[in-house]
């Protein structure tokens, strides 16, 4: 059973290719949806709100794409995981049940699930993506250098 939605999913995996392929330039959305073999629109919107929550910079032009706002080890799966949750509700997929029975037992006990599963993820930076990444020989070697202004 997999926790976390597609979107959640796709947002941790974005992140961490960013980090690993974002050197000497940025990563375009098409090479991103490329090696995940997804069409670059359904990339766009997770990308734009990673942007705007401040885990990617984009940068314009023919040259430009998405790299990181901050240090690998400053960014953690649950940080991600928290943006694209709230993108994804923003969005407003399905209705939300309305009862007492939903709102006294259901609700708070997946919230106490959820914090704890998000405190979880909580525990693990891009960094830590990245180093497993490289162990596993997943993406291309990364340097040293994680983070530029």
């Amino acid at each position: 059973m997999n926790f976390l939605s597609r979107r959640s999913l796709l947002a941790i995996a974005a992140v961490a290719d960013i980090a690993l392929h974002a050197r000497p330039m940025p990563v375009s959305a098409k090479a991103l949806a490329a090696r995940h073999n997804l069409p670059p629109r359904y990339l766009e919107p997770v990308l734009q709100a990673l942007v705007r929550q401040g885990i990617l910079k984009g940068v314009r032009g023919p040259r430009g794409g998405y790299e990181l706002a901050r240090e690998r080890r400053r960014i953690t799966a649950g940080d991600i995981v928290r943006i694209a949750m709230a993108a994804q509700e923003d969005e407003g997929n399905s209705p939300v049940p309305e009862s007492r029975l939903a709102e006294a037992v259901v609700a708070p006990l997946v919230m106490k699930g959820t914090e704890a599963f998000l405190a979880e993820l909580d525990k693990v930076t891009v960094e830590d993506l990245c180093n497993r990444a490289q162990a596993e020989a997943v993406g291309e070697p990364v340097t040293s250098v994680d983070f530029t202004i």
